[in-house]
C-alpha cells in the first residue's frame, strides 16, 4: 500500500517518479467526463428552451473550444511537473497566486457538491438508504481515494472509461426504443441565444478543468510529446463530455418532465429493474466518483498552493495532504446537503458564473506560458517571494480584475444580468469576452518587461534525494 499511496504534492515530479505514456490522458478524460452531471449539463440546453439541433451542434462547439483550451493546461504538466495552479506564480506572484486560488477552491467545492447530490442519490438507492446518507457514503469514499493518489485517480479513470462507456451504449439504445429520433430532429428552430447557451454550458464545463488538469499529467516522463498530451487530452475529455450531453440532450427532449423530477431515476429506468437498476446505480456513482476525486485532490493542491505561498512550504506529508483532502469533503458535503433539493435550478447559474472566473486566469496562463516566457520556467524560484517572481506581479493580477468586470455586462444569470445581454437577444457572451480581454491585454504588458524569464527552463529537481527530509504539516 505504501506504494501505492502518493508521496508528492505540491512539489516538482523528479525523474525517477515519473512514469506512463499520454494515452493515460485519453481514458482519465474519457472516464471522468461519462457520468450524470455531464448529462444533466446536456439536457440544461434544451429544459432551457433549446431544441435538439442547434444544442448538440452548440454543445459540440463549446466541447472543442473549452477542451482545446484545457488541453493547452495539460500539456504544461510532462515538461514542469507541477500542479496546474503552482505553476500560476510565474504569472501572479509567490503570493498573488492565492488571488485566484481561491476561486479554483470554492470551485471545487461546488463542484464535489453539485456531484454529491446526484451520486448520493445513486447511492442511497443501491445501499437502501435515504439521500443524506448516500452523500454521506459518496463523500467518504472519495476523500479515502483522492487521499492515496495519483495511481488510484489514473486506474479509477480506466476502469470508468470501459464500465461507463458500455453502460451509455446500452442506455443509449433503450432511449433511441422509446424516442422518435426524426420527429425530435426535425423540430429545429434556430436561437442565437440558446444556441449561446449551449456553447456556454460545454464550454464552461470543459474550462472548468483547466486550473488542475495538468495535475494528472505532470507524473509523465519529460520527453513526453506537448502535441501529445494535448490531443489525448482533448479528445478524451471533447468525446465523453460531448457523448455524456447528446444523451441528455434527447433524454430531456423526450422525456418530458420525467426526466427533471428524477435525474438518476429515469435514466436508470431506461436500463430496467432489479438487478439492472442496481448495477446502473452503481455505474452512476463509479462516473460520479472518478471525478469527485478530480475535484477532491484539486481542491487539496490549490488550498495547500495559497497556503504555501505565505509558510514557504515546499513539500507536503502525506498527513498534511489527509487533512486538506478532510476540508475540502466535509465543505463539500455540507453544501451538498443544503442544497440537495435545489439543484438542477441552481446548477446552470453556477456553472456559467464559474466561468466568469476562470477565463481570465486561463487566458493569462496561457499567454504567458506560450506567448510570453515560450515555456521557460524558474521553477526553485515559484517557492521564493524575494525570487524572480517576487510576491505580487500587479500587471497579471490588474488584467485579471479587468477581466472580471469586461464580462460582468455581457453575463446573464438569474442573479444578475448584465446590461448588454439584451440587446443581444438574451445571449450569454461573456465567457468569450473573459478569453480575449485579458490575453490581448497581458500580452501588449507582459512583453515590455521579460528581465524574470530565465534564458533558458530551470527545471526542479531531477531525482529523490533533492526533495528527502523536506515535508512539512500544517
Amino acid at each position: 500500500m505504501a506504494a501505492v499511496v502518493e508521496k508528492h504534492s505540491i512539489d516538482v515530479v523528479p525523474d525517477s517518479a515519473r512514469h506512463g505514456r499520454a494515452f493515460s490522458q485519453f481514458t482519465l478524460w474519457l472516464g471522468a467526463n461519462l457520468q450524470i452531471t455531464a448529462v444533466v449539463t446536456g439536457a440544461l440546453a434544451v429544459v432551457f428552451g433549446g431544441d435538439v439541433v442547434w444544442s448538440l451542434i452548440g454543445l459540440v462547439l463549446g466541447n472543442l473550444l473549452g477542451g482545446a483550451v484545457m488541453a493547452l493546461h495539460s500539456a504544461q504538466g510532462p515538461k514542469l511537473g507541477l500542479p496546474q495552479m503552482i505553476q500560476s506564480r510565474a504569472q501572479f506572484g509567490v503570493k498573488g497566486a492565492v488571488v485566484p486560488l481561491l476561486l479554483v477552491i470554492l470551485m471545487y467545492v461546488g463542484f464535489f457538491a453539485s456531484g454529491s447530490v446526484l451520486a448520493g442519490q445513486a447511492t442511497a438507492r443501491l445501499t437502501h438508504t435515504g439521500d443524506t446518507t448516500g452523500i454521506i457514503i459518496f463523500a467518504l469514499v472519495t476523500g479515502v481515494m483522492a487521499t492515496v493518489g495519483y495511481r488510484v485517480i489514473h486506474a479509477l479513470g480506466r476502469v470508468a472509461s470501459v464500465v461507463c462507456a458500455l453502460a451509455f451504449l446500452f442506455l443509449g439504445a433503450r432511449l433511441l426504443e422509446r424516442t422518435d429520433l426524426g420527429e425530435l430532429l426535425g423540430n429545429a428552430h434556430f436561437s442565437m441565444p440558446m444556441f449561446l447557451l449551449a456553447v456556454s454550458l460545454s464550454a464552461s464545463w470543459q474550462l472548468a478543468f483547466g486550473p488542475y488538469v495538468a495535475d494528472y499529467s505532470r507524473y509523465l516522463p519529460r520527453s513526453t510529446s506537448a502535441k501529445a498530451t494535448f490531443w489525448w487530452t482533448l479528445s478524451g475529455s471533447a468525446l465523453g463530455s460531448q457523448w455524456s450531453m447528446t444523451f441528455g440532450v434527447f433524454v430531456a427532449a423526450s422525456s418530458g418532465g420525467a426526466f427533471l423530477d428524477d435525474q438518476v431515476g429515469y435514466v436508470v429506468s431506461l436500463g430496467g429493474a432489479g438487478l439492472v437498476a442496481s448495477f446502473f446505480y452503481f455505474v452512476i456513482a463509479l462516473g460520479k466518483l472518478t471525478v469527485n476525486v478530480l475535484n477532491t485532490y484539486g481542491g487539496f493542491m490549490s488550498m495547500v498552493t495559497g497556503i504555501s505561498g505565505f509558510r514557504g512550504q515546499r513539500v507536503l506529508s502525506q498527513r498534511g495532504r489527509a487533512v486538506y483532502i478532510a476540508i475540502i469533503m466535509v465543505a463539500g458535503t455540507a453544501v451538498a446537503l443544503a442544497g440537495k433539493d435545489s439543484f438542477l435550478s441552481s446548477f446552470k447559474d453556477f456553472l456559467l458564473f464559474l466561468l466568469t472566473f476562470f477565463t481570465p486566469w486561463s487566458a493569462i496562463n496561457l499567454v504567458d506560458y506560450y506567448l510570453i516566457s515560450r515555456e521557460r520556467y524558474d521553477i526553485p524560484a515559484l517557492a521564493d517571494p524575494n525570487g524572480r517572481y517576487g510576491a505580487w506581479r500587479w500587471d497579471a493580477l490588474v488584467v485579471y480584475g479587468v477581466g472580471l468586470l469586461a464580462q460582468l455586462p455581457f453575463l446573464a444569470t438569474h442573479f444578475y444580468t448584465g446590461p448588454l445581454v439584451e440587446p443581444l437577444g438574451g445571449a450569454d457572451v461573456s465567457w468569450i469576452v473573459g478569453l480575449v480581454v485579458p490575453a490581448a491585454l497581458y500580452w501588449l504588458l507582459a512583453r515590455r518587461d521579460t528581465s524574470h524569464i530565465p534564458a533558458e527552463h530551470v527545471p526542479g529537481p531531477r531525482t529523490e534525494a533533492a526533495a528527502a527530509d523536506t515535508a512539512v504539516t500544517p
